[in-house]
């Protein structure tokens, strides 16, 4: 009954008394609580045919939880004025990292994107989405008004982010790409950009996306798998086909939690990229639709926490909240939409529930920083209110 209280008078335009995001903390919950279950339901037999022990990848997720919610608590310890200061610095160290993997990064099924750091492979393209978003929610706050009235001032951030997607599409990992291209014209956008220069450079995207899908092979093959799965059900087409074939195995009810027959080895990556194709078979559609509801809200509590903060006067918060918020609603789209076929195949993880270390960590510390902003944003808002009676 307190839960539903406090769900209730935060989705309402009433300033609620909780000096956090209570809605917010509650859904990051919710989903982790989720994915550790699925994770340890879809990991299973991977873990036992792999290494021999059916508790491997859940003992290793759990491990990345407890280090989640520790720098979940440092970082809504640390204030916004550090992120807003330290921005450019935490540019170029993303810039750095993503040098290093080239360097002397781990090389998985044809991919340098890994950092080992001693028994774990960090995924440094994470941690750059970051860093790239608080630079670009600074920038904009600095040069505004030249976003608003020229194409210099809009130019200047897709250039920097044309360094950023030089550097990653050089791992491969055009997903994460896509991710920082969509997150970016969100932002401009938001932040009053002329529509010719928005339309120009959305169609200027799409057209350097289908350029780099025409030059790589195995990118053209995912496209045509993901059209015409059915062709090729045993080559091209096998994991859509065997994702799809777990949702329709799921009914409106599931065949209940652990009775998968997709993850028993015929499903590739069921406890990653392919996550919610076992869900859909366990838990079925009103699973589904259930979690889908929960990232719903988690993704309208950040856009809402960016409101309110470019209403305080908190630009580089709003827009820094704002980014955020599209970049967990983008990323689940993407890794729902592949699942699903309406989408091609991309090794996005679905945001708390996906196995996949890096991604944990990021996106923890990307929900302490929500709920520092909001923090932030109500204390001064209760300040200005206690001023105002005086």
């Amino acid at each position: 009954m307190i839960a539903f209280a406090d769900i209730r008078d935060a989705l309402t335009p009433k300033q609620s008394a909780q000096l956090y995001d209570v809605p917010l903390l509650y859904c990051m919950i919710m989903l982790i609580g989720v994915g550790f279950v699925m994770v340890t339901s879809a990991s299973m037999p991977t873990a036992e045919r792999l290494f021999d022990d059916p508790y491997h990848i859940i003992i290793r997720h759990a491990m990345f939880l407890v280090m989640g919610f520790i720098l979940f608590w440092i970082t809504t310890n640390v204030p916004m004025d550090w992120w807003k200061r330290s921005n450019p610095y935490l540019l170029l160290l993303g810039l750095a990292l993503l040098l290093l993997v080239l360097v002397v990064g781990r090389e998985v099924n044809g991919a340098k994107r890994w950092i080992p750091i001693g028994p774990v492979g960090f995924q440094v393209a994470e941690a750059a989405k970051l860093y790239f978003f608080s630079y670009i929610a600074g920038y904009l706050v600095r040069k505004r008004e030249e976003v608003q009235e020229n194409l210099k001032g809009f130019a200047k951030p897709m250039v920097v982010f044309g360094a950023y997607a030089l550097l990653i599409l050089l791992q491969p990992d055009l997903g994460t790409v896509v991710v920082l291209f969509v997150t970016t014209v969100g932002l401009l956008f938001l932040a009053g950009a002329k529509l010719w220069q928005f339309f120009v450079l959305i169609l200027t995207g799409v057209a350097a996306v289908v350029g780099l899908i025409i030059a790589e092979p195995y990118r053209m093959a995912r496209v045509v798998g993901f059209l015409e799965p059915w062709e090729d059900p045993f080559g091209k087409g096998y994991q859509l086909v065997q994702s799809l074939m777990a949702y329709s195995q799921g009914g409106w009810f599931g065949q209940g939690l652990g009775n998968s027959v997709q993850k028993l080895q015929y499903l590739p990556e069921a406890h990653n990229d392919f996550i919610f194709a076992v869900i859909g078979e366990e838990l079925g559609f009103f699973g589904v639709m259930s979690i889908l509801c929960v990232l719903a809200v988690l993704v309208f509590r950040a856009l809402l926490i960016g409101q309110k903060a470019l209403k305080c006067g908190k630009e580089y918060e709003g827009y820094f909240a704002f980014a955020i918020g599209i970049w967990f609603a983008f990323q689940t789209m993407v890794n729902v939409g592949a699942s699903a076929g309406i989408l091609p195949t991309k090794g996005l993880t679905l945001p708390f529930i996906s196995y996949g270390g890096s991604s944990l960590l990021v996106m923890t510390i990307a929900t302490g920083v929500l709920l520092r902003i909001d923090f932030e944003t109500k204390m001064a808002t209760k300040q200005a209110t206690s001023g105002g009676k005086r």
